[in-house]
Formats: C-alpha cells, sequence, structure tokens
C-alpha cells in the first residue's frame, strides 16, 4: 500500500505584519504591540512578548531519579517544583545552556545528552521556545548559581514525578511536558535502574 501525504495549505490562516512597536523594554523581555492583516484582510492588533528561548533537563542518576529544583516565582509568588532550566544567552549553542544551566544550578554534569523535542509554552503571547533534553551519566559536583537565585535541589523517583504531575502538585508546563516526553523516549530506550 502507498501512503500518501496530504499537503497543507496554510494561506487562508497565515496573518502578515504591518507595523511593529515596541511598548516595553526589559533586560530579557520586550513587550511588542504589532498591527497584523488578517487572512481576510482586516487589520487587528497583536500585544506579544519576545523571549530569547530557554533549555530545560531531564537530568536522571544512575537510580534513575530525576533532578528537580523547588524555587519561588515571582510572577506568581508561590514555589513550584521544577525541572532544572534556563535562557538561551545571545549566541550560545542550545545545548551549551543546557550543560551550563544544570551544573550553575544543580552542581550535576552529565556525559550524555540527548534533545527530546522543543515545545511552545505561550503561543498566545509569547515567541518562547523551550528546548527539552534528557541528561544521563551524571556526575556531581558544587553548584555555581548566580547572586540573585536560591533554590532547593531534590532527586525524586521517575514514578513519583509522574504521579506528582497527575495530582497537580507540580503545574510547571515545561517540566510536565519534558517529563512527558522523557518518559516516551526511555519506553523506547530504557536505562538502566529505571522502571517505567
Amino acid at each position: 500500500m502507498t501512503e500518501v501525504t496530504a499537503v497543507v495549505e496554510d494561506t487562508h490562516l497565515i496573518e502578515t505584519t504591518v507595523s511593529s512597536a515596541v511598548m516595553a523594554q526589559g533586560k530579557m523581555l520586550t513587550v511588542r504591540y504589532d498591527e497584523a492583516r488578517l487572512p481576510n484582510g482586516r487589520v487587528s492588533s497583536r500585544e506579544y512578548v519576545t523571549h530569547p528561548g530557554a533549555v530545560a533537563i531531564v537530568a536522571l542518576t544512575q537510580s534513575g531519579e530525576v533532578v528537580l529544583e523547588r524555587q519561588f516565582r515571582y510572577p506568581l509568588k508561590q514555589v513550584f517544583i521544577e525541572l532544572p532550566a534556563g535562557k538561551i544567552d545571545a549566541g550560545e549553542p542550545v545545548l551549551t545552556t543546557g550543560q551550563r544551566e544544570l551544573l550553575e544550578e544543580t552542581g550535576y554534569t552529565a556525559k550524555t545528552w540527548v534533545k527530546l523535542g522543543i515545545q511552545h509554552p505561550c503561543i498566545g503571547y509569547s515567541n518562547e521556545v523551550i528546548h527539552m533534553y534528557l541528561a544521563t551519566e551524571l556526575s556531581l559536583g558544587a553548584h555555581a548559581r548566580d547572586v540573585d537565585e536560591a533554590m532547593d535541589v531534590m532527586v525524586w523517583p521517575f514514578a513519583r514525578v509522574m504521579q506528582a504531575i497527575e495530582d497537580g502538585e507540580i503545574t510547571d508546563s515545561k517540566t510536565m511536558s519534558a517529563m512527558l516526553m522523557a518518559e516516551r523516549y526511555l519506553r523506547k530506550h530504557p536505562v538502566a535502574g529505571l522502571a517505567l
């Protein structure tokens, strides 16, 4: 049987920029206000945040536990449980960001890195892209956190993390997405010491 691949035509959905202005500029984020021409010819406003991108890491210990962080997130005034992650510095390769952030935040380094995919966490109001990696064969050293970073680092069994997602204890979207991608990858490529 021959597989037929349908060609998807999106021109009836595309919006084009008519004008663009910066509403606010911070150290990391920019808020923009654009006028966009809709597919029906009308012009409408679009407000959105530009972001440099980030990397999230599912780091597995030799016993198959997941390295997690607890930290206060100011916009929601709440402590969250999440994976190690951080923004991409200008001109920095994505993998280098992941390696740097894992070491800086947790003290761990990894011999093996596997790209799990990407996610777009806030497509309605931001262009942020988060690259997700699985890091294994870990070694623990000293962290090198920035002076403005405060967090607890902990390791949980993989199954406990997945249960915490199901129970709503973990609600961070990058953590949820990366864990689901890691679980799918690990079912196809098992790691010693981890039973899914």
